[in-house]
């Protein structure tokens, strides 16, 4: 996987961080020489350089600050005052610059030299900029963990010999053999051996899952108890583990609707804080006729003004979110969602796999006092059929019970009808109902039973001995064991679930009741799903999120306000939903709104106080009361105090 993700293997963040941290380390080695300098005279009354030295000692040390190590930041705020598109540099450029030139209009004896104020405030911004990345690294770190999931080497089998290769060398179709107690080094699929896996980084089930030839398995879960042999299917960044560390960047750097709107106050804060700190240094010299004081009070207006912390409010808290989401298998794959989320009131649920598990299993049995001889016998001749129906059957049996199983002779599979054989010399047909009347078996006896777990939409199989019925065993899509529960606190949360299936409404009504759904939308196809959300999206003028499998309710998902794409196992739908619920769990999206309230209510919190700390902090320094260097520590602890507060989101309970 690592060859895929090679820039993984250095994460932007920590580049960053490296870059900051040098840039802040030198500039602080020009700028504590300038400190001493400047301020050993007024507080200590000791004069280290003569004052014909200074201002050019200053300037010198001054200009590897502002032009080397803050050069990015002064030709990122130069050329959005060129283009006139305003950025928080912008401010700080031009603050450093004016109070750099000082120094050479000292020289004239009209104005105070702030040369070494300029080389302050560029080491305070640098600073600044360093924490924000630390801080952005840190809400980075579950891309990094889940970047340590993944197996570091393989072992493969080449002409019948066992080699241990890099991950990297792994190709599709490789044959893998993983031992007990290691990671399976990528997505596969088993084509021998037996085990369990552990796989709760993906599903959250602390009970590992029984694995047998033909299952698939995920990279970096983990091998029980048996040697799989296991043959390659998807490397690098085609793996599971890709996609979800892939699905985690990206929300980490989309911007939402309110993050856009904080980047246009800021376009249109700058040139106004310009244009107020020009005003400033005018009234200053025009009343004071000082204009040294006047330009020192316009620095202070143009650096406190900057509006890192505003920059800073909403990604952070995005960051936070996103990587809290993805630690419980909810991946924001639309950053938006985080802010579309909160405003959802209805959400439509599509039945299979999604409320239910999406796999047959036993839910009647009648007559019940039999059930040990029915499925004796049925599950003797469905051990020999693949289908589903068979396996829900044979593991129904077994967990009564049944160890032993009766010899059967003459079987035979009838498509989309039924199988029978011979135990014992009986003839044994179990089928539905097609099938009984094509054999000619009577159903009159058992013609109400039939018809009550076909009303309750259940796939009822007839089991006949020589013609005569036996039994019947019903078999259904159970619900997920969390489903009623989830249901439950999307109600207490002020959500109304409706339901939506191709099924018939007597079917739909049923699950609909064991769950606590009683809005049914019945009889639905796949592609008039998308059509039903857009109705009640029209109808309600209410914002509406669909919960589906995300493959064939794509449609419905593109539709919804908020598409939550349940995945199961690596089959997981990242191209239809704005959320994708890796666990396949409907508690997930309760938490997903959870998260999104929680998220939302840190943004606009920051964004309050990055507001606030402006609005108090640009008058004091239009009156005269900040030093620039003064402004520019505020500065700083105001985007200090914004990335901490989105940090706290981290304490928040949102399952």
């Amino acid at each position: 996987m690592n060859h895929e993700h090679g820039k993984h293997d250095e994460p932007a963040e920590d580049e960053e961080i490296k870059i900051w941290k040098k840039k802040l380390i030198f500039s602080w080695l020009f700028t504590i020489p300038i400190a001493i300098f400047m301020f050993s005279g007024r507080l200590f009354g000791i004069e280290i350089l003569p004052e014909s030295w200074m201002v050019p000692i200053l300037l010198v040390l001054g200009f590897p600050v502002l032009f080397i190590f803050g050069w990015d930041t002064i030709k990122s705020g130069m050329r959005g005052l060129f283009t006139f598109y305003f950025n928080m540099d912008s401010l700080i450029a031009l603050g450093t610059i004016v109070a750099y030139l000082t120094g050479f209009l000292s020289f004239t004896g009209i104005v105070d030299d702030y040369s070494g104020v300029s080389a302050m405030i560029m080491a305070f911004f640098t600073t600044g900029k360093y924490v924000e990345a630390v801080a952005r690294g840190r809400a980075s770190q579950e891309i990094k963990k889940l970047l340590e999931l993944g197996a570091k080497k393989a072992r493969i089998l080449k002409n019948n010999q066992e080699i241990e290769i890099d991950i990297s060398e792994v190709k599709v179709n490789d044959i893998l053999i993983i031992k007990p107690g290691e990671k399976i080094p990528t997505d596969g699929i088993i084509v021998k051996g037996e085990s369990s896996v552990d796989e709760s980084m993906v599903t959250g089930e602390s009970i590992p899952r029984d694995k047998i030839k033909g299952d698939n398995v995920i990279g970096a879960t983990i091998n029980q108890d048996g040697i799989l042999y296991v043959k390659a299917t998807k490397i690098g960044k085609d793996t599971f583990l890709a996609h979800i560390i892939k699905l985690v960047e990206e929300t980490q750097s989309e911007k939402i609707p309110i993050q856009k709107l904080a980047d246009k106050i800021t376009s249109i804060f700058v040139p106004i804080i310009l244009v107020v700190a020009l005003l400033t240094f005018f009234a200053w010299l025009i009343f004071s006729n000082d204009l040294s004081r006047s330009i020192s009070i316009g620095i202070a207006v143009l650096v406190i003004a900057c509006p890192c912390a505003l920059g800073l409010a909403t990604p952070t808290a995005l960051m936070v979110g996103s990587g809290m989401g993805a630690k419980r298998g909810i991946l924001i794959k639309k950053g938006e969602a985080i802010q579309t989320m909160k405003e959802i009131k209805i959400i439509v649920l599509d039945k299979t796999g999604t409320i239910t598990k999406g796999k047959p299993e036993v839910a009647e049995v009648y007559p019940k006092e039999k059930e040990k001889n029915l499925f004796e016998i049925a599950a003797s001749l469905e051990k020999n059929s693949e289908h589903p129906i068979a396996k829900a059957i044979v593991l129904y049996a077994e967990s009564i019970g049944l160890k032993k199983y009766k010899e059967v002779k003459n079987f035979k599979i009838l498509r989309g009808r039924g199988i029978e054989g011979k135990i014992r010399g009986k003839s044994i047909v179990i089928g539905n109902r097609t099938l009984m009347n094509e054999r000619k078996i009577s159903l009159k006896k058992f013609e109400e039973t039939i018809k009550n777990f076909e009303n309750f939409g259940y796939t009822t199989m007839v089991i006949s001995e020589n013609k005569i019925i036996l039994g019947a065993i019903a078999v259904a899509d159970a619900l997920k064991e969390d489903s009623v529960e989830a249901i439950k606190k999307l109600k207490e949360a002020g959500l109304r679930p409706i339901m939506i299936t191709g099924d018939n409404e007597a079917t739909a009504k049923a699950i609909g009741e064991k769950v606590g759904i009683y809005e049914i939308l019945a009889n639905v196809l796949p592609e008039e799903k998308a059509n039903k959300v857009k109705e009640l999206q029209e109808q309600e003028k209410k914002m509406v999120a669909f919960v589906g499998d995300g493959i064939n309710d794509a449609p419905a998902l593109k539709q919804s306000n908020v598409g939550i794409a349940l995945g199961t196992g690596t089959d997981i739908a990242i191209e239809s939903g704005d959320l994708v619920l890796a666990k396949g769990s409907l508690n997930g999206v309760v938490q997903a709104i959870n998260l999104s309230k929680a998220t939302f209510k840190k943004i606009k919190q920051n964004l309050f106080w990055a507001f606030a700390y402006n609005t108090i902090a640009i008058p004091l320094a239009i009156a005269g009361v900040l030093h620039p260097v003064v402004a520019e520590i505020a500065m700083a602890l105001s985007s200090i105090t914004v990335v901490a507060n989105a940090n706290l989101l981290r304490r928040k309970k949102i399952d």
